[in-house]
């Protein structure tokens, strides 16, 4: 199909509109890597990797020594199954999913130019139009919170997700039925502790999460604690979700076998990129559980392009769509993927169908 002649990687540092408060830190700052792929033909393709320590172990330095690696042993070598290379990668070197992610979302990129062909095209096809977006409410501060929902509801948004774990679950909860009642009962609203629980903390929480009014919780405790993940389902009507804990299809499973979870997370930077978020997706549609399409904070329109294309690709999207470029201050792009009304569209343009600006990755640069 084509052959890689180069493929140049770099790092950026791209600023927040707002710093985001997590369980266990808080981003002004987002460090991601970005991958340049040449053809023998001169076609380029443009990938990207947000760095995420706790929850895939990279960071910048070392996705940029993972590509570093990879690159002599890709160059040269002829692509001509898009859907193995994933695989190709994975024999070459283990783990390192997050650089994976964004050669392989380059690679995509630069086939989708070649063939003049949307990505959503290159995974099989749309299945919808447009995708709701889930917007986050993550400052901490419970009446800077209801005004941003506030905000984000009259823009059309409808998804809403409260970061919690930082604070006691009281609180948290406090927040998230704060929110319910600013925005009514037409939302839905998720709650996401990014592990920052105890297992007692996080059973305080499951138990009270009904009457917070919450449509779903996420990834509560330690990834690694599928009893206690499987105790809060238990104890809890609302849905639990895992995101740290899928990394590959056995972890689905897993959690699907020992009731663990009743959906989750799925993101390239986890899974390695978006064949291998296609797979998971079907893998649980088929069991009927919930899925949600999340980018890290913060993509550019690079990597939520990608996230874009996934969205209207996926069998089912219940749990909402994460598209993160909204939270910089500024993109990588001159022309950035939108959020229009609480949803993201797309155009028929080839490939990602966003072009970086030398200038502004020029400015960004930090490696």
């Amino acid at each position: 199909m084509f052959k890689i002649s180069k493929i140049d990687a770099f790092g950026v540092g791209l600023p927040l509109k707002t710093p985001i408060k997590m369980s266990s830190v808080v981003i002004d700052i987002a460090e991601n890597i970005i991958v340049r792929v040449e053809d023998t033909d001169g076609t380029i393709g443009w990938g990207e990797a947000t760095e995420a320590p706790t929850m895939t172990g990279e960071s910048v330095p070392g996705m940029l020594a993972a590509v570093k690696f990879l690159t002599p042993l890709l160059i040269g070598r002829q692509i001509d199954d898009l859907s193995q290379i994933h695989s190709i990668m994975d024999n070459l070197m283990y783990g390192n999913h997050g650089a994976k992610s964004a050669i392989e979302i380059a690679l995509l990129d630069l086939s989708g130019k070649r063939l003049g062909k949307p990505l959503y095209e290159i995974l099989g096809g749309k299945v919808r139009d447009e995708a709701p977006i889930l917007t986050m409410l993550a400052g901490g501060d419970k009446d800077a919170e209801v005004e941003n929902a506030k905000q984000q509801s009259d823009q059309g948004f409808a998804a809403f997700k409260v970061k919690i774990g930082a604070l006691e679950p009281a609180q948290d909860l406090e927040r998230s039925l704060s929110a319910r009642d600013v925005l009514g009962s037409g939302a839905r609203i998720s709650a996401d502790a990014n592990q920052g629980y105890s297992r007692d903390e996080a059973l305080e929480f499951s138990e009270g999460a009904g009457d917070a009014g919450l449509d779903f919780m996420e990834q509560l405790l330690d990834y690694r604690d599928l009893d206690g993940m499987a105790a809060c389902a238990q104890v809890s009507k609302v849905p639990l979700g895992a995101d740290e804990g899928f990394h590959a299809i056995s972890d689905i499973l897993a959690h699907q076998e020992k009731g663990a979870a009743h959906g989750g997370s799925l993101k390239t930077i986890k899974l390695g990129g978006t064949f291998p978020v296609m797979e998971a997706g079907r893998l649980m549609d088929s069991m009927s559980m919930h899925v949600n399409l999340a980018g890290k904070v913060a993509d550019s329109s690079i990597a939520s392009a990608a996230i874009a294309h996934l969205a209207l690709c996926l069998p089912q999207l219940d749990w909402d769509t994460s598209i993160t470029n909204q939270y910089l201050e500024e993109d990588l792009v001159d022309d950035p993927i939108k959020i229009t009304g609480g949803v993201v569209r797309l155009s028929d343009a080839p490939g990602l169908g966003v072009e970086p600006s030398e200038t502004l990755m020029q400015k960004f640069k930090i490696f």
